[in-house]
């Protein structure tokens, strides 16, 4: 007498599944995307916590090299002590040092007066200015002041400004500018190309002819309109670029819906009363999502160099706000003194790019049916 075997049944992995457990095994893709993660972290937080305002100007910090020491050095502070001073119309009989605090002798030939201490406070260089002791005839004092200790770990540019901070900043538009454009390219051209591939016929014939017509357009003309119509703003940059790029996804998009239009489950819900537009969000929008997210990863770095180039035209986004393109822009004019004005900037727009490809790199191949 056999004995009946219990048969356990065999739990299969969907496409999506069999995906994410590919893309975990792709080093360089999540090398990649924590990468990201954590340069999207720093750039949205980093500002909040520094010690230094992207605004702000250090007249007496311009373009000083990058550094992991305070601001000022020691052999600096009597400079900046004399040049604050001299602002005053007062000379230096003797100063001394001791620890975080200065202590200077002055000399006038008039009265001094008390409020010559702003002289000390507006300085980059040192704060909590007072006079401890005066003359009888008013001509000498005696002053102390706190040395203000200031971090440039990224050195400054031509105006005082930190660098850190304005690079950090300008990671906030970049890669804002190359998800939110990226976005508009992806859902218009979504919708766009699956709607004309999946109805076919006359209507995809005048929806290709349009793609092809804006196509025709200079891209560069087309944004120098919007900025003599509407000017020079952020939303106009997001909305310049998006409203461009999604002519590239509608053909890729149209194309696949081409080919899932002749699938046995369309057909299917064709038979079975489905309309058009049940169709396109139920069954075809959701079998182009693997080309699409592909591309998404792809087109975020093409947007963030289009703005690039643009900022580096000066058709981009304005002061007080920055991105990548215009700090690099900035930068390439201060090669011979300042080189670091340029590296920075340029070393984090190479590494997000390079982040940003191998993502769309491990997708791809992550995705990809033929290769499973």
């Amino acid at each position: 007498m056999t004995e009946a075997v219990a048969t356990v049944p065999v739990a299969g992995r969907s496409l999506w599944a069999d995906a994410k457990a590919r893309l975990l095994r792709n080093k360089a893709a999540m090398v990649s995307l924590v990468y990201i993660m954590v340069m999207a972290v720093t750039c949205i937080f980093g500002p909040m916590v520094a010690p230094n305002d992207f605004t702000t100007i250090h007249a007496d910090y311009t373009r000083v090299p990058p550094s992991l020491s305070a601001y000022p050095k020691a052999d600096a502070i009597e400079a900046a002590l004399k040049d604050a001073l001299r602002r005053a119309r007062l000379d230096v009989v003797t100063w001394q040092q001791d620890g975080g605090a200065v202590s200077v002798t002055i000399r006038s030939g008039k009265p001094i007066d008390p409020r010559t201490t702003r002289y000390l406070d507006r300085s980059d260089a040192f704060e909590n200015a007072a006079i401890t002791a005066t003359s009888a005839d008013g001509l000498e004092a005696t002053m102390t002041a706190s040395v203000k200790q200031t971090y440039f770990l990224f050195g400054t540019d031509s105006n005082g400004r930190d660098l850190l901070q304005r690079t950090l900043v300008a990671g906030r538009v970049s890669l804002s500018i190359g998800l939110l454009a990226g976005i508009v390219a992806v859902v218009i051209g979504v919708l766009y190309g699956a709607t004309a591939g999946l109805v076919g016929g006359k209507t995809d014939e005048i929806m290709m002819r349009i793609v092809d017509i804006l196509y025709s357009l200079p891209f560069i003309f087309f944004v120098i309109m919007l900025v003599v119509f509407f000017g020079r703003n952020f939303v106009l940059m997001f909305l310049a670029v998006g409203a461009v790029l999604w002519l590239d996804m509608a053909r890729i998009v149209r194309g696949q819906a081409l080919s899932l239009k002749r699938q046995e489950y369309v057909q299917a819900a064709e038979a079975l009363g489905v309309g058009k537009w049940g169709i396109l969000m139920r069954h075809v929008v959701p079998n182009l999502l693997g080309p699409v997210v592909i591309y998404m990863t792809l087109l975020v770095p093409q947007v963030i160099i289009l703005e690039s180039f643009l900022s580096y035209l000066g058709l981009g986004v304005q002061e007080p706000l920055s991105s990548w393109g215009v700090l690099i822009s900035q930068g390439s004019k201060s090669i011979p003194g300042a080189q670091w004005l340029l590296i920075f900037p340029s070393l984090f727009l190479t590494t997000t790019l390079f982040a940003l490809n191998f993502i769309g790199d491990g997708l791809r191949d992550a995705l990809d049916p033929k290769d499973r």
